[in-house]
């Protein structure tokens, strides 16, 4: 079964106050780090970022789309990815740019509990995950697809037109035993955290860690 992903990467980073892309995590960039880890379980990795981002420099491999609409979130984002993968990739795992934490097996156990569903979306302390999740690439662009015509814009709508299998923590701790893959980077503080937990704390300037 062919995999793919798609790393979205054109939010505004607000409360970062700054590109998360670039945002140096050792001796890579965010986007980097994040590409080389999808990279192992997932082929062709497509990243999306907006219309006027300036990015990092990434492996001649992946695929870079922009945004084809400004302004319609990460449901925009999924949908211009999805299309980008090509007809012959059947599975797309998605996540965001800022999870450098992302642990390549969770894509693998996704992939053994989808089984017959279109969305294999992780169940966490009562929350769902889109964003480390992983779609059946023609239904869920269909349904994408749906929801943007009809200007419904909330990522956690497409739960709703899918045939959605709910992965639990209990499952997805046997592989990634911190959760780690569902860090997501919104402040500085977090960040920081992020690369303690790493074991590259005071790692924010190039060179660091290499």
């Amino acid at each position: 079964m062919a995999v793919g992903a798609v790393v979205l990467c054109g939010g505004e980073s607000r409360r970062m106050g700054r590109s998360k892309a670039a945002l140096r995590f050792g001796s890579e960039t965010l986007l980097g780090r994040v590409v080389r880890l999808v990279s192992t379980v997932a082929r062709p990795v497509v990243v999306v970022a907006a219309a006027d981002q300036e990015l990092p420099p990434v492996p001649a491999s992946v695929i870079v789309v922009r945004d084809a609409r400004k302004g319609r979130g990460p449901l925009q984002g999924l949908a211009d990815g999805l299309s980008a993968l090509g007809p012959d990739v059947e599975f797309a795992y998605a996540t965001a740019v800022d999870s450098p934490l992302l642990e390549p097996a969770w894509v693998e156990s996704l992939l053994k509990s989808i089984d017959g569903h279109d969305l294999a979306l992780p169940f966490v302390e009562g929350r769902a995950h889109p964003l480390a999740a992983l779609y059946r690439v023609a239904p869920a662009a269909a349904a994408i697809r749906l929801l943007l015509d009809e200007d419904r814009l909330r990522l956690g709508g497409l739960a709703d037109r899918l045939r959605t299998r709910l992965v639990t923590a209990d499952a997805l701790s046997a592989v990634d035993p911190t959760l780690g893959t569902l860090w997501n980077l919104n402040t500085p503080d977090a960040y920081r955290r992020a690369l303690e937990e790493a074991g590259l704390a005071g790692c924010e300037e190039p060179g660091c860690g290499a």
